[in-house]
């Protein structure tokens, strides 16, 4: 029982036309299978438009997922993902049990009454782990472009913690969000700053 590695380059390599390579031929193995990747790739990103529209139309005729939508960096795509495959809200007591199930919270080793968080662990609803995490990428990149307002939790964050770090924890928050929205109603209403 070896790797599944080998026979997926070998499907990989025998789908491209490439199964009967000598060992001459080796260095420009690379730019063959990348240019058999990019030709499929191109025949994919042209019916790219057509998913798009698909998924907002999905979006906008689903009241949950117009709901969602109103969160920053949840867009169509997970909003439908969210209102699909996530379970009733009742589901959950509050949206750190959500976030929990998600995926998005820490793992607690705690002892004596001293708590420790470690690294997120790797369970939970992975396609909407990843949507999330995404979706928090592209708003804490706007924010680190064009500046998160001053004493805000999000420019606190961003000049103390890890990109990555900061990804995951908003996509934490964004997930307690989306448990709130689901479960009371109403729409995202963004906090205001303290003056």
């Amino acid at each position: 029982s070896g790797s599944p590695w080998p026979k997926v380059r070998l499907t990989f390599l025998t789908s491209c036309g490439l199964s009967r390579i000598r060992t001459s031929q080796l260095r420009r193995l690379p730019v063959q299978s990348f240019r058999c990747w990019l030709t499929r790739s191109i025949g994919w990103t042209n019916k790219l438009p057509i998913w798009t529209a698909r998924w907002a139309k999905r979006a906008r005729e689903n009241e949950t997922a117009r709901r969602l939508m109103t969160i920053p960096g949840v867009g169509p795509v997970t909003a439908v993902a969210l209102a699909t495959l996530a379970p009733p809200a009742e589901t959950f007591k509050r949206g750190r049990d959500f976030a929990a199930w998600v995926g998005l919270t820490p793992l607690q080793h705690s002892t004596g009454g001293r708590q420790k968080l470690g690294a997120t662990s790797k369970m939970g609803e992975r396609t909407l782990c990843r949507l999330l995490i995404i979706g928090a990428s592209a708003v804490v990149r706007w924010a680190a472009r064009n500046g998160a307002p001053a004493g805000s939790w999000m420019a606190r964050m961003i000049a103390r913690k890890p990109p990555m770090l900061v990804r995951v924890a908003l996509a934490n928050k964004m997930a307690r969000i989306v448990w709130a929205v689901m479960a009371k109603g109403g729409v995202y209403q963004a906090p205001v700053a303290a003056a």
